[in-house]
Parts: structure tokens; sequence; C-alpha cells
């Protein structure tokens, strides 16, 4: 189970971050990132015994821990990159985006982070605080597990409500991955706006879209 090793290790001096994002993979929506910390590392007992990384989690388990996180004395920032951010830069730099504006919105409450630690093995080059990769860290952090639960939630219910918008697609049961149910939605109603168009399988469609106006 996760815990506070490696917030401890950045040392005791502000306010330890933990950053996760959510929608890397998936063909459409936005890749949302969320920032966590306690600063006395005091969490409570529920949480500490339950949170882990999200994937691992029952979509029940995360709504609960959702709530009971917002509920903690945990300071949250949450932040986004759209689908034409996504195309603009890439799926990495677009996550570096989202995860700078989770960051900045802690700033905008009046919280400076003073370190960060991040899922996974790469950071931003331009982050100008001490930041350490964690391979696995939503696994490992208590920090990052619960930023990786913020952050999955709030991108579902995002897909949900463009679900509401788009129903042919499913995205409120596959949050935009490519299930067989999208694929066929995307062949049968096109591309919508909220698509990442550099994707190869929406990108494959498009193309095949433009041969067909152009013979029409």
């Amino acid at each position: 189970m996760p815990d506070f090793m490696y917030e401890r290790q950045m040392g005791a001096n502000g306010l330890i971050f933990g950053v996760d994002e959510a929608g890397r993979g998936p063909w459409c929506g936005p890749v949302v990132a969320a920032c966590v910390c306690w600063p006395d590392l005091n969490i409570p007992d529920e949480i500490r015994q339950t949170v882990d990384d999200s994937k691992k989690l029952t979509a029940k388990r995360r709504e609960k821990l959702f709530d009971l996180i917002y509920a903690s004395s945990a300071l949250i920032g949450v932040g986004q990159a759209s689908a034409a951010e996504i195309d603009a830069y890439n799926i990495l730099q677009a996550t570096f985006l989202a995860m700078s504006r989770a960051l900045d919105d802690v700033r905008g409450k009046g919280h400076i982070p003073a370190a960060v630690l991040i899922d996974g093995n790469r950071a931003p080059k331009n982050w100008t605080m001490p930041c350490q990769t964690v391979i696995g860290g939503d696994a490992k952090s208590l920090s990052i597990a619960a930023a990786s639960v913020i952050a999955k939630v709030t991108r579902d219910r995002i897909m949900c409500e463009l679900a509401a918008r788009y129903p042919a697609y499913g995205w409120d049961k596959n949050a935009g991955y490519g299930t067989p149910a999208h694929m066929r939605a995307l062949h049968a109603y096109g591309v919508t706006p909220h698509h990442r168009k550099s994707y190869a399988p929406v990108a494959k469609i498009l193309g095949e879209s433009a041969i067909l106006q152009q013979q029409a």
C-alpha cells in the first residue's frame, strides 16, 4: 500500500504535492491532472487504508475516496488540457500542461508547492521547483495515489457530461477509450470536436472521409 516515504524523503520544509494524470490513452476528451498535498502528512485512516492506484479501484470506491479526500485537510488542484491542445503539442506535453495548470490551481488558492512528486519517469523540464519522478508512484505514494483518484474521477465526470451531448459514442461507459462500440460510432457518425485528431484511429477515419469527399 502507498505511504508517505517519498514525501518525507523530499524534506519537511514546505508543501510536498503528489501529481498524477488521467486520460493519456483515450481517443477523445481532455487529459486531466491533479495534485494533492496533506501539509502535515496527517491523513484520515479511511483514506490511508483504502487509497491506491485509481486503476485498481472500482468506480464506486473511487467516487467515495474522491469525496473523502476533498472532505479531508488535503490541498487539491486540478488542471486539464483539451483534445485540441493534445493535437497541437502531443500527449506528453499536453499532460505536462495539465499538471502545470493543476499546480497553478493550488497557487491561486494561496498554497505554494515546495516540491513535487510525479507519477512516471518524465518531468517537465521548465519547472523550477524540485521534483522527483516515481515509477508506479500511484501505488507507492499516498499523495500521488490520491491525485490519481481525483484526476480519474474528474475526467470520468467530464466524459459523462460530454456523453450527454454525444450519446452515440458511449463515453459515459468507455471514457473515450477505443472500444469496438466507439469505433462503430466513429464510422457511423464521424469525428467530433472532442476527438484527438492526431491519434491514429481517428486520423485514419478523417483520411478516409477526405478521400470519399474527393471522390464524390
